[in-house]
């Protein structure tokens, strides 16, 4: 192994950099564009942190670690097409790793031939208009509990902006100005969204208005809004996916994916169905086509049908 090589063992985020900036390429090898470059990064990463957490690691792991990883909450909730772009990218990074002689096989070559392309998007996932007026209703409900009254904030931030999951993880208190005119949430940029600002929904307004002063007095270290301990351990996506999962399940919302992303397509269609353009509402969303609002304005035209 040669030294770059060795630093898939001593520093792997680093080294999947350097060889995707030196090497990587599609199929046809063509360079992959900036977009997919930055995508595939946080696919690595994410993977990455995975293996760091079963102990293993890119020189080690195995299929079992990659079926692990399709059962944990947020994979169960990827796409046929995010499942097939996973695939291919361990698939090239196994390749890649057996011939530089950090790997002696690759785990992922088989997961090529069960797993395709599919033949039409699928029907996104989101709450009808009824459930989405009874999900704003029970989060205006009173509570004084600390851990129901950040849960429902959790819930109204992605109901109420659009923002993701790995948004609302990274999300400061300075970032939230529910008191402006009009009241709004700055969303830093991240990967490849650019920043952008989101003007709050009326319903979730008292509702983070109320938790930004609640958080402000709690003797938490740093100054994210969500937080998982007082030590100030950032949210996890499987913390997020439980409170959305057991609001909606109060609610007796069980028939949709109940996931951060389903809210963030309830959103997209109530803009939608307000009127709004779908190019002003996927600036909203920090998209960089109208492909998701074309997919959800299906739906609606479905619905007229």
């Amino acid at each position: 192994m040669t030294g770059m090589d060795i630093l898939w063992l001593s520093n792997p985020t680093l080294a999947y950099r350097d060889w995707q900036a030196r090497e990587a390429a599609g199929a046809d090898r063509r360079p992959f564009a900036e977009r997919s470059i930055v995508q595939h990064r946080a696919m690595f990463e994410h993977f990455r942190r995975h293996l760091l957490a079963r102990g293993t690691s890119v020189a080690s792991f195995g299929t079992d670690d990659i079926e692990a990883f399709w059962q944990t909450t947020e994979a169960k909730t990827y796409s046929q097409a995010t499942r097939m772009r996973y695939v291919k990218l361990l698939d090239r990074l196994c390749r890649h790793l057996v011939f530089a002689g950090v790997r002696e096989d690759n785990p992922a070559a088989g997961l090529l031939a069960s797993v395709r392309w599919p033949e039409e998007e699928p029907t996104p996932q989101y709450l009808d208009a009824t459930t989405d007026q009874r999900l704003q209703a029970y989060l205006q409900s009173p509570t004084e509990d600390l851990a129901s009254l950040r849960s429902r904030a959790i819930v109204a931030i992605f109901l109420g902006t659009g923002i993701t999951a790995a948004e609302a993880r990274v999300a400061r208190m300075g970032d939230l100005h529910p008191d402006a005119a009009p009241s709004y949430l700055f969303v830093p940029a991240q990967g490849p969204r650019e920043a952008r600002t989101v003007h709050l929904s009326d319903f979730a307004e008292p509702l983070l208005r109320d938790w930004l002063a609640r958080r402000r007095a709690l003797p938490i270290k740093g100054d994210r809004l969500f937080t998982l301990r007082p030590n100030g351990q950032p949210i996890t996506d499987m913390s997020l996916g439980r409170i959305v999962s057991e609001i909606l399940n109060t609610i007796g919302a069980t028939d949709v994916e109940m996931s951060p992303r389903t809210l963030r397509n309830t959103f997209c269609r109530r803009q939608l169905l307000a009127g709004l353009p779908r190019e002003e509402v996927s600036q909203m969303l920090g998209l960089a086509s109208n492909r998701t609002c074309d997919r959800i304005f299906a739906t609606i035209q479905q619905s007229a049908i």
